[in-house]
């Protein structure tokens, strides 16, 4: 099941623009094969995050296909936003059984997790989804989060868990505010100290799409499909 997160998604008249991330040579033209084979247009392939900004030159990409563990020493949470910074969104390809790192790579924002493992059919499925603006609420993301313990919840209220339900569910603040009889400032401090708690547990949540994403993590929106926008109303 995925959950809808709006997203710069290709144009109805190009292919999907890929990149990929893998320090294995081997690895980078499987997939570069199989996205073109599936008539994605890869842009660039590199060894590391830093190296595939370069070599874009400023050229756009829907998808970015990254690996975890990287042979460069470069840290998770810095890869995947050096990522999205280009303005793509990323897909984590990587052994599943890293769940610290499936964990970071969720947490700092990745739209998904796909084994290395899968069959290419299932990645080029996931990498379809990720390019419509869809974030893939799999078993991977299940998994490393229920394993790993590591992964601070923000001790959110009950008022403020109904808040975020509702908010990251796709209402406008000014409903939530009404369904729940509260005023819409109100609703306004509830929404900010909810992003003020995910800060402390070293989860921002600047964006709705983020919230959404705090709030399956959490449990308080689990495997709900919802519209949500990327920004604050």
């Amino acid at each position: 099941m995925t959950l809808t997160a709006p997203r710069n998604t290709a144009s109805v008249d190009r292919p999907v623009r890929i990149g990929i991330v893998d320090d294995h040579e081997s690895v980078r033209l499987g997939l570069a094969a199989a996205c073109e084979k599936a008539g994605y247009e890869v842009i660039h392939t590199a060894p590391t995050a830093s190296e595939l900004v370069a070599g874009l030159a400023g050229r756009h990409c829907d998808v970015i296909v990254l690996d975890l563990s990287l042979g460069d020493g470069s840290r998770v949470t810095d890869n995947v936003k050096l990522a999205q910074d280009t303005g793509a969104s990323v897909l984590v390809h990587s052994i599943a059984d890293r769940v610290a790192l499936v964990r970071e790579a969720l947490a700092a924002g990745a739209a998904g997790v796909i084994p290395k493992s899968s069959p290419t059919t299932t990645v080029m499925a996931a990498v379809a989804s990720v390019a419509r603006g869809d974030v893939l609420n799999n078993l991977e993301w299940a998994t490393a989060i229920d394993a790993d313990h590591a992964f601070a919840k923000a001790q959110l209220g009950r008022r403020e868990r109904d808040v975020l339900h509702l908010y990251a569910s796709g209402l406008p603040l000014k409903m939530v505010a009404m369904q729940l009889g509260i005023a819409h400032s109100t609703a306004r401090e509830y929404l900010d100290r909810i992003r003020v708690k995910y800060v402390e547990v070293g989860r921002p949540a600047p964006t709705k799409v983020d919230l959404l994403r705090r709030a399956v993590e959490d449990g308080i929106l689990p495997g709900l499909d919802a519209d949500s926008g990327n920004g604050r109303s």
